[in-house]
């Protein structure tokens, strides 16, 4: 996928809690499948904080390379096409996900609070820190602008009620990646029954997110 980064890539990348080795083509791929899911789902998706720092330290050693080229070689204005289009994906997804922390900031950390030990984070300490930073500073703000002009029974204010939540039965696009049987499909009125549907591996739907969101966490399905 990425000439750019197969050709000086070769330190390879691995996973804290995978002894896999992940080529740079591979490690492109991930990041553009953690983008695409972060771009279309309707809730705050678990970080993929390793996938973004084996990235950023790819495009430093593409960057370092490049240095060395001798200036007008079309190769080396080829591999930095490739790179500025890296560039933009990472930060598309860091902006996705900022962007979601920012419009339900109270239900993320929550989640964040309320998950199980040995729960994968759904934050990054960066992303934590701004969350929490950006509930203190909503809260502050309310508090100065309109709550302590209230009557004292109405000059607090329950963030989880105030904030609407993600709407995780809107519709979402998706691709199968691994083949899935006996999903439950929920029906769309009160007459209809429950049914179940298999998921060829390949095939196309247009679903509710409710019904597909542990398959988008598991990577048996990549959103379109």
């Amino acid at each position: 996928m990425s000439d750019a980064l197969s050709d000086d890539g070769s330190d390879v990348n691995h996973d804290d809690t995978q002894e896999d080795v992940m080529t740079p083509t591979e490690l492109i791929a991930k990041l553009e499948e953690a983008w695409l899911n972060e771009k279309f789902s309707p809730e705050l998706l678990e970080n993929k904080s390793e996938v973004v720092e084996c990235v950023m330290e790819q495009l430093s050693h593409m960057e370092a390379n490049l240095q060395r080229v001798k200036k007008g070689d079309t190769k080396a204005s080829i591999h930095r096409m490739e790179m500025d289009r890296i560039r933009f994906v990472l930060s598309s997804y860091l902006r996705a996900r900022l962007q979601k922390i920012e419009k339900f900031f109270p239900h993320v950390l929550e989640r964040e609070k309320t998950r199980g030990e040995g729960d994968p984070s759904l934050l990054s300490p960066e992303e934590f820190a701004f969350a929490k930073e950006y509930y203190a500073n909503t809260e502050t703000y309310l508090k100065a602008i309109a709550l302590k002009r209230m009557p004292p029974n109405l000059q607090t204010v329950d963030m989880l009620k105030a904030v609407p939540e993600p709407c995780l039965d809107s519709f979402v696009f998706l691709r199968v990646k691994e083949k899935q049987e006996n999903i439950l499909v929920e029906p769309e009125t009160d007459d209809q029954r429950e049914y179940a549907v298999d998921l060829e591996e390949g095939s196309q739907h247009l679903m509710r997110y409710r019904t597909i969101a542990p398959l988008v966490s598991i990577g048996a399905v990549q959103l379109i």
